[in-house]
Formats: C-alpha cells, sequence, structure tokens
C-alpha cells in the first residue's frame, strides 16, 4: 500500500488507483442497438428489411399477431436489456390496428429493460386531425400523449402534415424530409423538366411548392378557388346566446356577423400553357381534387402532368380514378404500402427513402448530429 506524508508524521492513506485509458474506454463505450418491425405482415416489414440492410445488421426476432377475438399481442424473442431499440411501423390501411401494434411493442421493449425506445414512423397516422373542429378534438395529440406512456422515447418521421404537430410531443422529434428524393426523381426522371412548372393545388399548398420551384429553379402557379375541406359553418345544434335562460341578467353582446365565404371559380394563377405541370402536396390520400385539378391544367394548356407527394395513401378506389384521369404519372415515397395500388395502376411509381432512415437510426444511436440530414432546410420547407 503507498505511504503518504504529513509533516513529520506518516500516515496510511490508501491511493486511488489511476484509472487506465481501456479501462475508460469500456465503461463509455456505447451499448448495442436492434431494429424491429411493428408488423409482421410483407407489406409492411419490406421497409423494414431495407433498412436493416444499409445498416448491416439483422432484423429483430418479433411476432406480431392477431388473437381471435382482433386483439394485439407481441413476442420479442431476444434479449434487448440496455440497448437502443428502434421500432420501424409503416401504416397500412387498418390504421387503428398498426397504432396498437405499436403501442403494445413499445410498451413490451420498456418493461424489457430496453435503454431507449424510438419510433421510426415514416407517415404519422392520425396527423390530419391536428386541429380543433367544434366538439371535436386534437387526435393528434392523445396520440403523442399515448406513444409518451407506451414508452417512446424518440420519434423518427418524414413530413408531419404540419410542422407544429412536433410541439405535441414531449421528447425529441426528426422530422425528416424527402424532398431531396422527389427532386432527384425530376431531374432524372422526367424528360425535359427545365420546361416544367411546379403548381400549388391550393394556396396552402404554396409555400411547399415554392421549395420545390427554388430548388429546380423553375416557375410556380398557384390554383385558387377548389372545393376544400374547410370546416363547415352549418348549424350543429348550439345557439349563442342560447334560447332559453334560467337566470335573469346580461342578455350577450351583439357581435358582427361574418359573411360568409362564397368561392370564386377555379382559376390558375401562372401560365403552364405549353409546360409540364407538376402538382407538389405532402399526402395524396383521395384523389379527386387532385383528378379534378389535372383537368383544369390540361384546359390550360399542359400537356403533361405530374403528382409529387411523400405519403400515397391512395385509399378507396384511387388506382381507377388515377389511370382513367389526365394525370400522367404519380409519384410517392415508400413510406406507406402501396403494392396492391401499383398493380392496379401503373402510373404510380415509388421513390425510395430508405436511406436517410437508416442513416438517421445510424446517428442517433452513435449520439452524432443529425444537422447533416437537414442540410439546406429551411423553417418554411
Amino acid at each position: 500500500m503507498p505511504i503518504r506524508r504529513f509533516g513529520s508524521h506518516r500516515s496510511l492513506v490508501p491511493q486511488t488507483p489511476k484509472l487506465s485509458y481501456g479501462y475508460k474506454k469500456m465503461n463509455v463505450s456505447r451499448s448495442g442497438y436492434r431494429v424491429f418491425s411493428a408488423n409482421s405482415t410483407n407489406a409492411c416489414t419490406e421497409l423494414a428489411k431495407k433498412i436493416t440492410e444499409r445498416l448491416g445488421v439483422e432484423l429483430g426476432r418479433s411476432v406480431v399477431y392477431q388473437e381471435s377475438n382482433k386483439e394485439t399481442r407481441v413476442d420479442v424473442k431476444e434479449s434487448v436489456r440496455g440497448q437502443d431499440i428502434f421500432i420501424i411501423q409503416t401504416i397500412p390501411r387498418d390504421v387503428n390496428t398498426a397504432i396498437m401494434e405499436l403501442l403494445v411493442m413499445a410498451y413490451a421493449l420498456k418493461t424489457s429493460c430496453a435503454k431507449n425506445i424510438i419510433g421510426v414512423i415514416p407517415y404519422f397516422p392520425y396527423s390530419k386531425q391536428c386541429k380543433m373542429r367544434k366538439r371535436g378534438s386534437i387526435v393528434c395529440k392523445l396520440l403523442t400523449s399515448m406513444l409518451a406512456k407506451a414508452g417512446l422515447t424518440h420519434i423518427i418521421t418524414m413530413d408531419l402534415h404540419q410542422k407544429e404537430i412536433q410541439g405535441f410531443f414531449s421528447f425529441p422529434v426528426d422530422n425528416l424530409r424527402a424532398s431531396p428524393f422527389l427532386i432527384q426523381y425530376i431531374q432524372e426522371e422526367i424528360p425535359d423538366y427545365r420546361n416544367a412548372i411546379i403548381v400549388a393545388k391550393s394556396p396552402s399548398a404554396a409555400k411547399r411548392a415554392q421549395s420545390y420551384a427554388e430548388r429546380l429553379r423553375l416557375g410556380l402557379a398557384v390554383m385558387h378557388g377548389e372545393a376544400n375541406h374547410s370546416e363547415s359553418d352549418m348549424a350543429d345544434g348550439r345557439n349563442s346566446p342560447p334560447l332559453f335562460r334560467s337566470t335573469t341578467g346580461h342578455t350577450g353582446l351583439e357581435l358582427p356577423l361574418m359573411m360568409a365565404k362564397e368561392k370564386p371559380p377555379i382559376t390558375v394563377v401562372g401560365d403552364v400553357g405549353g409546360r409540364i405541370a407538376i402538382i407538389i402536396d405532402d399526402i395524396i390520400d383521395d384523389v379527386e381534387d387532385f383528378v379534378a385539378a389535372a383537368e383544369i391544367l390540361k384546359e390550360r394548356g399542359a400537356y403533361k402532368i405530374y403528382i409529387m407527394a411523400t405519403h400515397g395513401l391512395l385509399s378507396a378506389d384511387a388506382p381507377r380514378l388515377i389511370e382513367e384521369s389526365a394525370i400522367d404519372e404519380v409519384v410517392v415515397t415508400n413510406t406507406v404500402p402501396h403494392e396492391v395500388q401499383k398493380l392496379q395502376c401503373p402510373k404510380i411509381k415509388t421513390v425510395d427513402v430508405s436511406m436517410i432512415l437508416a442513416e438517421a437510426i445510424r446517428r442517433i444511436h452513435n449520439g452524432e448530429s443529425m444537422a447533416y440530414l437537414f442540410r439546406n432546410i429551411a423553417v418554411d420547407d
């Protein structure tokens, strides 16, 4: 034991040994990570397999299935203690079942002592229900609270319908962008794209379309006056002030009456004659509005019409409507499974975004900055 001297006295005080570099390195080394798919169907595990192939890891062994009474059951077949766990969940047509699969798997991993649980949800469901509608509810806020309660500590998503949704979460959110991949598709797959014009289907989509137009050095057109799905002012049973009062007192204020909106005829602000029209949006689900917009653009002289969107939900009879319309091509990413729709409509094309999702997973696990994935991304993009 080393002896330490204090003045004229000798004191036997054990000295703390210095830690070697190897010992320090062993202490700060990061634990491993695993990637799981929250859905066992072939369509929904396709994206998970592409991501794990890019990462050079195997997809985690788990089973997700429905009981005879439609309850969701999850069995994780390997140890996850102390590891970073990434759950990849693409949202098929049965949205509510997909949400329960994600919640049950996250809670199973939480109770199995996973270190961090990161949800990779390229298309975030219920993102359109992010505003109060009369006596409705903000369902998107409810969903974020449920995810936090289930054990998720981080979310990776892509092109949220409204960027303000990030404020609903109590943990970090990385809202990636699909625009670099869609812009690359325009440059490489659309002949003579220099003769194209970027079109916003409505004034609310103008900022997104403007971002594409500025990056491609193209013109911008905005469609105005088409039918939208804004809140209706029809009678809903409320009267203010109430028709009958049980108390006496103030009878209420006479507020100025708001004039009802009158939608103008559909117009296109910008010249699309003799040009390739590229309509930009984030979600393409019910396609009636897109089909109507394509007809108007054809009447205005556009000779080819493309639709570019991040999330191709393509619900109901969307493939048939696209096939029979004036639309030449619909380009979406693989954030949502749509293989069945592609078989029904050859006009639907897919852009793979697994590369950026895999890089986000790698950077989060290694503690690296995510700024590289947001190069030249402005707040309005």
